[in-house]
C-alpha cells in the first residue's frame, strides 16, 4: 500500500466514523439517553428504565465486540481497555469527580454533544470548558500533578486487564472463544435483565439500548477493521489509521473535545491530522441537529442566572479533569471500555455513579440553602 492508498484509506474511515457518529448522536437525541439521566432515575423516583436502556446498550456492545473478535475481524486485546497495567485510584477518583460534574453541568460529554445539536447554548459553554480543561490535564499543567499523583498508584495484571484475558491465562483454551462466551455471559445477562421489564419493552427504550450498543459496535469495526494497516510503509510496522493511540478505538468524548480544539485552533498546521475522535466528536453535533429538526425540538436555550452558569462551569471543569484522569467518560469507559470488560473501565463506572449520587445530594443542599 503507497502513501495515497493509505490517504484514501485513512479518508474512509473518518467519514465512516462520521456517520457512525451521527447515528449516535440522532439516536440519543430520539431517545433521551442520558447517564446522568438514567442515575437520577433510580436516585429521585426508583425508576430503571433508562438505566436499562444503558445495560441493554453495553450487553449489545459486549457481545458485538466479542463476536467479532471470534470472527477474526479485530483483535479484541489491542485497546487501551486492556492494558496490563490497572491505574485503578485514577478510575475511581477521576470516574467520582467525572459523574459529580456531570451533574452539576446537566449532562455527561456525550450529552453535551447532543444537547449543543439541539440549539443549548450552555451546554456549547460546557463544552469549550471541558475541551480545555481536559486538555490541561492531557498534557498542561494538571497533567504533571495526575501522572505524578493518581497515575502512580497502580496493580499489574500479566494476562491483560480484561475478564476474557484473564480466563484465558487461568483456564485455558483459545482466547477469542473465551472472550465470546464471557461477552455471552455476561452481555446476554445485561440484555434479558434490560428486557425482563415489561414496561420497558417500548420502542423508544429498545432503539436506544440497542441502537446506542450498536454504534459502539460498528466505531469499533471502524477502527479495528476498516482502519487497520498490517504494515505501514513508512514504518513498516501495524497501525489503525486515524486513532489517537494507535490502537483499536470505540466513541469517547473527554479527550476528543480537547483534540477538536486543538485541530480547530491549529488547523494550518499541516501534521495536526485529523482524527477517529474529533470525526465523532462533529458527527454527534450534527446526528443530534438532524435529529432535532426532524422531530421539531430544536430550541434556543441560555444559561437561567448567574447560579446556574457557575455551576455548569465548575462541572464542565470537574468533566474534562475527571474523565481524561479517569481514561474515560460515560460513553469511553462505560458503553466502549465496559464493552471490552475491562477492570479498569468497571472501576471508573463506579467513580462516575458514586460522584453522580454526590452530585444530586449536593444539589439537594443548594435548594435547602436557598
Amino acid at each position: 500500500m503507497d502513501i495515497a492508498d493509505l490517504n484514501s484509506l485513512r479518508d474512509q474511515v473518518l467519514w465512516a466514523a462520521f456517520a457512525v457518529a451521527v447515528a449516535f448522536g440522532a439516536i440519543a437525541q430520539r431517545t433521551q439517553f442520558c447517564t446522568m439521566g438514567a442515575v437520577s432515575d433510580v436516585v429521585n423516583m426508583g425508576n430503571w428504565a433508562r438505566m436499562r436502556m444503558w445495560g441493554l446498550a453495553v450487553g449489545v456492545a459486549t457481545i458485538g465486540f466479542y463476536l467479532m473478535g471470534w470472527l477474526g475481524w479485530i483483535d479484541t486485546a489491542n485497546t487501551m481497555y486492556a492494558s496490563s497495567q490497572v491505574i485503578w485510584l485514577s478510575a475511581l477518583v477521576g470516574g467520582a469527580l467525572f459523574g459529580f460534574g456531570m451533574v452539576l453541568a446537566s449532562g455527561c460529554g456525550s450529552k453535551t454533544l447532543v444537547r449543543v445539536g439541539s440549539g443549548s447554548l450552555k451546554s456549547l459553554v460546557v463544552f469549550f470548558v471541558m475541551g480545555v480543561s481536559a486538555y490541561a490535564t492531557l498534557s498542561g499543567v494538571l497533567a504533571v500533578v495526575r501522572v505524578n499523583t493518581l497515575d502512580r498508584v497502580a496493580f499489574s495484571m500479566p494476562s491483560g486487564g480484561t475478564l476474557p484475558l484473564w480466563l484465558t491465562s487461568v483456564v485455558g483454551g483459545q482466547a477469542a472463544t473465551v472472550g465470546l462466551v464471557a461477552a455471552l455471559v455476561v452481555g446476554g445477562s445485561l440484555v434479558v435483565w434490560a428486557m425482563a421489564n415489561r414496561e420497558f419493552r417500548c420502542a423508544n427504550n429498545i432503539l436506544g439500548g440497542i441502537g446506542l450498543g450498536l454504534t459502539v459496535v460498528a466505531m469499533w469495526w471502524v477502527s479495528g477493521y476498516l482502519a487497520f494497516v498490517p504494515e505501514h510503509p513508512l514504518t513498516l510496522e501495524p497501525t489503525h489509521l486515524a486513532t489517537d493511540t494507535g490502537r483499536l478505538e470505540s466513541l469517547t468524548f473527554t479527550a476528543p473535545m480537547a483534540y477538536t480544539l486543538d485541530w480547530l485552533i491549529l488547523f494550518s498546521d499541516a501534521s495536526n491530522l485529523l482524527t477517529l475522535g474529533v470525526a465523532s466528536v462533529a458527527g454527534v453535533v450534527v446526528g443530534s441537529w438532524l435529529q432535532s429538526l426532524y422531530g421539531h425540538s430544536f430550541r434556543w436555550e441560555g444559561f437561567r442566572d448567574t447560579q446556574d452558569t457557575a455551576l455548569h462551569l465548575a462541572g464542565a471543569f470537574c468533566m474534562g479533569v475527571g474523565g481524561v484522569t479517569a481514561l474515560g467518560c460515560t460513553v469511553g469507559q462505560g458503553l466502549s471500555g465496559l464493552s471490552t470488560l475491562s477492570l479498569g473501565s468497571l472501576i471508573a463506572v463506579i467513580g462516575i455513579f458514586a460522584g453522580a449520587v454526590g452530585g444530586f445530594r449536593f444539589q439537594l443542599w443548594l435548594i435547602d440553602r436557598e
